[in-house]
């Protein structure tokens, strides 16, 4: 058979249209599967980014992200996985003990950790939580080019499941190739399961990416982190405390910041996860570390510029101190902590203070969110039998706040008879680096701080003890109790000015009334409810009361609530304000009326 020279162009053609036909379909089906392992084209350029990356280190090495380019980093088969998860805490819903035995047990526990252990054991390792950042970090997209993280996490007597869940939650929601290790430090822990138990725990299940440490001593927080950091290899340190889990894409957020400048310190927003139930709740949506002259840690409200974006970073003067970000070129340049703070405190502030007085900035990024375990309360006695905290705040105090010193000084005399050590290394460090003077924080960085917390504490609306008219005899009183539990009454002190600190009480600058004897604050959380002692935190809401001279009332809230501090048998509640009551009648042993007659003018500003 012969055929001619057009039947065979025309065959020729047909084979070269089949091919490309074939390729063109295996490309469409190579495509659809990726979408569908990877979510998003991005997401493969990413994969394929990380099977080359370099092992150079990211801040001194190659230019990055020259191109600019964000992906796409959820990790949305996890996410999907997590959706259809049941059982105890579960999206983070609370778990209420119910059977006797686990109640017996969990008050022998709570003893041992401030919270829920029971509880704890309960709920998967691996739980899911509820993803309660603003909706717009959903479509949010990160640099492609992000630094590889050491997670730093310090521990002491730990309960075994709170400290693995923390360590599972950072495996599952972490990239795998920006997780360069997880360092456990053990602080030289009591309980006899963290040592060899915990040990070969490690070994068979999670190594080699958790490395776990034993300290030969109880050395405190701040050594601990030191040595976690020094044994660290990866481009970031991130310190999270031992009862944590971190959320949905909690990682890119923080690096992003670092990856852009490698001297700026990220911190996320801190979820609640309560004590007795292991609830995980939002706290807020945001607002700028601070503190008062007496360095107790406060915040600040967001700037006006910085609700513009609910996704993007902005600065904080000062960190809560256990969940931060920081490159680790950074951290070594400003002398890691300074090695003679002690066990724990100031350690945040003197970080913070160094990190912007000394060319570096400090923001939180909205993005990422950690949840933490509030304890009900301090386990943990004193390791040192000395008071280690007035020391080391001495200690920042000398080094970083200059002038500013004194006025700490003056609501503490402890300082005056408190050695803070040799302070010539840190002073040194300050002096090489060139750092700016503190007047130039408290301009430049907390503008407001000043306004919100003076330099030397105002004069008070009222202070003293605080008598009952119905029943003279009768004074408020704290009844030695802690934070959260109820306020009560007792047969009264005589020294009305100046009394014994449990019955010692101020209607302050900042409209809230402080117990003297636990520098906690009176709280009604609704109508009704009974008086209890609370963290002062001088955003009012709850903590709002006013002293009406010519009644002798004291009222709480704002007015249109109508309440008023009500003796109730021998409870302490607030009820709906009547003046022909006279158990809503209260005899302050000192007044200042100058103040009270003033009261929309004087003290701090009456929020909306």
């Amino acid at each position: 058979m012969f055929y001619t020279n057009e039947v065979i162009r025309q065959a020729t053609i047909g084979d070269w249209l089949l091919k490309v036909l074939f390729v063109l379909s295996c490309s469409l089906i190579t495509v659809v599967l990726i979408i569908q392992k990877y979510h998003s084209l991005s997401n493969f350029k990413k994969t394929l980014y990380y099977r080359y990356i370099s092992d150079e280190p990211f801040f001194d090495g190659s230019p990055r992200n020259v191109d600019g380019l964000r992906v796409d980093w959820h990790d949305y088969a996890l996410i999907a996985s997590e959706t259809e998860r049941h059982g105890p805490g579960e999206h983070g819903k609370p778990v209420k003990l119910r059977d006797p035995g686990d109640i017996k047990m969990n008050d022998k526990l709570y003893k041992e950790n401030g919270y829920s252990a029971v509880v704890s054991d309960l709920i998967a390792l691996n739980r899911s939580i509820p993803d309660i950042r603003h909706p717009q970090c959903r479509k949010k997209r990160y640099l492609q080019e992000l630094p590889t993280v050491s997670v730093i996490i310090i521990f002491y007597n730990e309960h075994w499941s709170a400290l693995l869940r923390t360590v599972y939650s950072v495996l599952n929601r972490s990239p795998s190739h920006l997780l360069k290790e997880i360092i456990l430090v053990n602080d030289h822990s009591t309980k006899p399961f963290l040592w060899k138990p915990l040990q070969e725990f490690v070994e068979s299940e999670l190594s080699p990416k958790v490395k776990l440490i034993h300290l030969p001593e109880r050395s405190g927080l701040i050594i601990a982190r030191l040595a976690g950091a020094k044994a660290a290899s990866g481009d970031v340190l991130i310190v999270l405390d031992s009862h944590t889990e971190v959320n949905v894409n909690w990682l890119p957020p923080l690096l992003e910041p670092i990856a852009q400048d490698y001297r700026t310190c990220v911190c996320p927003l801190i979820d609640v996860i309560v004590h007795d139930t292991f609830e995980y709740r939002s706290q807020d949506e945001g607002k700028r570390g601070a503190f008062d002259w007496k360095f107790y840690y406060k915040r600040l409200p967001l700037r006006p510029g910085d609700l513009d974006d609910p996704t993007e970073p902005f600065e904080s003067p000062i960190m809560a101190g256990g969940l931060f970000a920081i490159s680790s070129k950074f951290f070594w340049e400003l002398g890691g902590y300074d090695e003679g703070l002690d066990i724990w405190g100031g350690e945040q502030y003197e970080l913070s203070f160094k990190i912007w007085q000394c060319g570096g900035r400090m923001v939180d990024a909205p993005c990422s969110r950690v949840g933490h375990v509030y304890r009900g309360y301090s386990p943990f006695p004193n390791p040192r039998g000395v008071n280690f905290v007035t020391r080391n705040f001495k200690r920042v105090a000398e080094v970083w706040m200059d002038e500013y010193k004194q006025f700490l000084y003056e609501r503490n005399p402890q300082f005056d008879k408190t050695n803070p050590g040799d302070l010539t290394k840190q002073k040194a460090l300050r002096e090489r680096l060139k750092c700016k003077p503190f007047k130039w924080f408290l301009e430049e960085v907390a503008p407001d701080l000043l306004v919100r917390y003076p330099l030397r504490e105002p004069l008070p609306f009222a202070s003293g003890r605080v008598q009952s008219v119905a029943n003279p005899k009768l004074c408020l009183d704290t009844l030695n109790h802690k934070a959260k539990e109820p306020i009560g009454v007792f047969g009264c002190a005589p020294n009305k000015t100046h009394p014994q600190n449990n019955q010692f009480f101020t209607l302050t600058y900042y409209r809230d009334i402080r117990a003297a004897s636990v520098e906690k604050c009176l709280d009604a959380s609704s109508d009704d409810a009974e008086v209890i002692l609370f963290n002062c935190h001088e955003s009012q809401g709850n903590q709002l009361w006013r002293y009406d001279q010519e009644t002798q009332m004291i009222m709480h809230g704002k007015p249109s609530r109508d309440q008023c501090l009500d003796l109730v048998g021998k409870k302490v509640v607030v009820s709906k304000c009547d003046n022909r009551k006279k158990t809503q009648r209260w005899d302050w042993g000192y007044v200042n009326r100058e103040n009270l007659d003033n009261w929309e003018e004087y003290g701090a500003k009456l929020l909306p």
